[in-house]
């Protein structure tokens, strides 16, 4: 009894195996997309590590196994393969798609408002709660007495 209840826990563990290990060989990179020399080819999987995916957007474009990164790794390794600096590479590619194809991106006035804008937004909902809370809190005046109406009203006949 207990051995079967045993393999109907290991059933569906055994099951996601089967479908995930095919999966995990696609992300192994193709030996043919590599440089020949080897420290072009870690030149190139240092600037294929600072460029995000497209696809996947939470990966490099050396770790994703898409086939807009496997294009982008074999343009990195061609402008490598040219002689270019790294920054060349990095700029050619920024042009063409953007900052968001780095992984981390430079501090540009935009970036450092896209991250404030969270703590903007909540110092404005501060200040409003407490300024809700300070009016909801002043007590409410008493009405007047008869005899300060009197002065009120006389004071509105002198205006």
């Amino acid at each position: 009894m207990r051995s079967l209840a045993r393999l109907r826990c290991v059933l569906p563990l055994l099951a996601v195996l089967l479908v995930a290990a095919p999966m995990a060989a696609l992300a192994v990179d193709d030996p043919a997309e590599m440089l020949p020399d080897p420290r072009e080819e870690a030149r190139a999987e240092a600037i294929g590590a600072q460029l995000r995916c497209l696809v996947c957007q939470n990966e490099s474009i050396e770790d994703s196994s898409a086939g807009l990164a496997r294009d982008l790794r074999k343009v990195v390794r061609e402008h490598v393969a040219k002689g270019e600096s790294d920054r060349q590479i990095i700029d050619w590619m920024v042009a063409r798609y953007g900052n968001f194809i780095r992984l981390s991106p430079p501090i540009t006035i935009s970036t450092l408002l896209l991250w404030g804008m969270p703590l903007l937004a909540l110092l404005v909902g501060v200040i409003a709660a407490l300024r809700v809370f300070r009016r909801r809190s002043t007590p409410e005046s008493a009405p007047l007495s008869e005899e300060e109406r009197a002065r009120l009203d006389e004071v509105r006949r002198d205006a």
